[in-house]
């Protein structure tokens, strides 16, 4: 009898056992974005910058071809982060100071408490939640990350700064924090772009020894290449003979790379350079705009360089496969000065520590090709978005750009479905169908911002 008892047992758990090999387990997930960077800014999107491990990710899942965030880095944030259309959320415009009495409504300047973030959600769910990058969407420490479901952090909490110190006119203004602490940046040897991915991966290090049966939300938010721009010599190099074509020449080039890839169809052309940049013939300092630009590409290419790392490290973690990884940008390219601010330092080369400029219009319009207008504005330029997804697990790599369309507001139930975690009072879809061959909802999206609509 006490032997039958036994090999019942065995029995059942072994059934148990392979039952449970056939459930699949919840994916890891991971949000990129890059900062104020255009659509024809990689090389999977017609750029000759060189990013090839984003190439990589995208030869190895889907690329969209029409995908739409909402023009600006806070409302954007904001939909990330919520699900929701940014002036449902308190974040129509941008943030308030952290000095400004505290407002409430549609434009308040913080992300309103009542709707739950991606990171509170999947916590309550039994991920693991990790930040790295720019926050943006609150400057009181009342509304930073912590408080809002992320279980560490690491970044800037404010807009924009330097990439190897807080300059002196914006101590008080800049926070770097790690999780909810001043962060006190090493004199040498710092460079932000490096210093994110560097606590994504600790924390992807950490998951593994402490966390290893749970799934985790990792959200990676770059500030390249977002002014001022900043980069290493040794990829500035890279590319400063290559922009001595000039933006005309580049633009058409990235325009006819977007054509051979399939991206764009012939049908629609290249539209025309905007009236107020100057023919690069006749251009007269030459030489610094070459600079500018090659430091911008710098930006893109170390932030792809970092990306890498992340890569490497899935792998040697084994957290690669089950891991769906999301990649795009907050807006288009950015047409800004900041010469007002009178930030720069013109005794050091534009890229170095204590120059403080923009890579201005005439290159955003090429970061923007094919389309017309910039950042903050409604138009494709301003809104349209590379879109790369990869999960190895389950999504087999797609030639060609997808014909979906997808809106920021759809990242949310994505990954809320792909984690077993009911759906409630979102406004955007899953992105599935993408990959399991459904058919696509209808859906509607509208945005407004500084009074530009569409």
């Amino acid at each position: 009898m006490k032997s039958k008892s036994l090999l019942f047992i065995f029995l059942f758990l072994s059934l148990f056992a392979s039952a449970n090999d056939t459930i699949p387990q919840r994916p890891n997930i991971i949000y990129i974005l890059a900062d104020d960077m255009g659509y024809s800014d990689i090389g999977c999107y017609g750029s000759e910058i060189k990013t090839p491990n984003l190439d990589k990710i995208a030869a190895n899942g889907i690329k969209l071809r029409s995908f739409y965030n909402n023009a600006r880095c806070c409302p954007t944030r904001a939909s990330l982060l919520t699900g929701q259309f940014p002036h449902t959320v308190g974040m129509g415009e941008m943030v308030s100071p952290e000095t400004a009495p505290l407002q409430t409504g549609t434009y308040q300047g913080y992300l309103d408490p009542k709707y739950p973030t991606i990171a509170e959600t999947l916590k309550a769910n039994g991920y693991n939640t990790y930040m790295t990058g720019k926050w943006h969407v609150g400057e009181r420490a009342q509304h930073w990350p912590l408080t809002r479901g992320f279980e560490h952090y690491f970044g800037l909490i404010s807009g924009a700064s330097s990439y190897y110190e807080i300059i002196p006119q914006e101590i008080g203004k800049r926070h770097i924090v790690l999780d909810d602490k001043e962060f006190e940046i090493p004199k040498d040897s710092f460079y932000l772009t490096d210093a994110f991915t560097s606590y994504a991966i600790q924390y992807l290090n950490d998951q593994k020894k402490q966390h290893a049966g749970n799934p985790f939300f990792l959200y990676v938010a770059y500030t390249a290449p977002h002014f001022p721009i900043h980069a290493y010599e040794q990829d500035i190099a890279k590319y400063e003979k290559l922009y001595e074509q000039g933006w005309d020449v580049t633009r058409t080039n990235r325009y006819k790379k977007m054509i051979q890839l399939g991206l764009i169809d012939k049908r629609y052309q290249l539209t025309e350079r905007p009236a107020d940049i100057e023919d690069w013939d006749k251009v007269a300092d030459k030489k610094q705009w070459v600079r500018k630009m090659a430091v911008y590409a710098a930006m893109v290419d170390r932030m792809d360089q970092n990306i890498g790392r992340l890569i490497a490290t899935l792998k040697a973690n084994k957290q690669y496969d089950n891991t769906l990884i999301v990649f795009m940008s907050d807006n288009g390219g950015c047409a800004e000065n900041v010469d007002g601010r009178n930030f720069n330092d013109k005794n050091v080369p534009i890229g170095a520590k204590g120059s403080y400029v923009t890579y201005d219009y005439p290159w955003a319009n090429v970061s923007n090709t094919p389309f017309r207008k910039y950042k903050k504005f409604m138009h494709e330029g301003g809104m349209i978005t590379p879109c790369i997804i990869q999960w190895p697990a389950k999504i087999k790599a797609k030639t060609g750009f997808n014909e979906g369309v997808g809106h920021i507001i759809d990242l949310l139930p994505t990954s809320l479905e792909l984690a077993g975690v009911p759906i409630n009072n979102l406004p955007g879809q899953s992105l599935s169908y993408l990959w399991n061959g459904k058919a696509m909802q209808p859906e509607t999206y509208f945005w407004e911002h500084v009074g530009n609509k569409a």
